[in-house]
């Protein structure tokens, strides 16, 4: 009688060796004592839709997605509302023999306001930088959790307005060069942007201007202490990082193909960090 093999994940990317996600689920794995696997698979765009129509057959249970196959996975599976409204999915599983979607990035991002500053959706306005695919899951979780205006700041007024048009009256488009006049009524602002990493131009913000309760968040985990939170820091400000969200946004896909749900621990924290400091 043939023994059943552990199940394995794997991360879809082209290219995709520098994703810290078997960092992450190995260490579930391991501490969890759950014999399974998580493996990168380099897969480029024409060979996309073969791989993931042979999931199973290859011996996984489910999948990780990254760029730039996020939409296709989309398309080429049974997404749910969260996929949907975003446009793009990062998780595949399989229920009932279906495979399914779903984009953990809008749960990583509230899962780890929540943890680094309960209480920040007491506030009403919302600033939001960027109207790209991480903007839409941010979006997508403030209004899922009752944010009243959602201001959407983009240096291209017409991608904003298309996101706002998408999601509602509560989202409002603004351009870019009125962002100072909107901080000091804002109760979080959220940098979606590729601005402040690693090898880009930086954040030209004055947080001055936000009010002392603000809570600020960055998408940017490399470097992990941007500009922009290290500024807000030295204000008193509460933030939440990049890196915090990368770790919940796991959460849900480990629980989905191994059964359990993993716990984001100062010690895994200090593994990845640990990780990108050295790279």
């Amino acid at each position: 009688m043939a023994v059943p093999k552990p199940p394995a994940a794997c991360l879809i990317g082209w290219p995709a060796a520098h994703s810290r996600s078997p960092l992450i689920h190995h260490y579930w794995l391991r501490t969890l004592g759950i014999e399974g696997g998580y493996v990168i698979e380099a897969v480029p765009p024409d060979e996309f839709k073969d791989f993931i129509f042979r999931l199973s057959l290859r011996g996984f249970v489910g999948a990780n997605v990254t760029i730039p196959h996020k939409e296709r996975a989309l398309a080429l599976s049974k997404p749910d509302e969260r996929a949907r409204a975003v446009g793009a999915a990062n998780t595949l599983w399989f229920a009932d023999g279906e495979l399914c979607s779903t984009n953990t990035d809008v749960e990583g991002f509230i899962n780890n306001l929540d943890a680094c500053a309960g209480g920040w959706d007491k506030c009403e306005d919302a600033v939001v930088l960027g109207a790209g695919g991480a903007s839409r899951a941010v979006v997508f979780g403030l209004r899922e959790r009752g944010i009243k205006r959602i201001h959407l700041v983009n240096r291209t007024m017409a991608r904003a307005s298309a996101l706002a048009d998408q999601f509602g009256a509560s989202v409002l488009p603004v351009a870019w060069d009125t962002l100072g006049d909107l901080l000091p009524s804002a109760g979080l602002l959220v940098n979606t942007t590729s601005l402040g990493m690693k090898g880009q131009p930086p954040l030209e913000l004055d947080v001055g201007r936000l009010p002392s309760r603000a809570v600020v968040a960055d998408l940017v985990y490399v470097p992990l202490d941007t500009p922009l939170l290290t500024a807000a820091r030295a204000r008193g400000l509460k933030t939440a990082d990049g890196l915090g969200m990368l770790l919940h946004q796991a959460v849900r896909g480990f629980e989905l193909w191994f059964g359990r749900r993993p716990e984001v621990t100062p010690e895994l924290r200090a593994l990845v960090e640990a990780d990108l400091t050295n790279t």
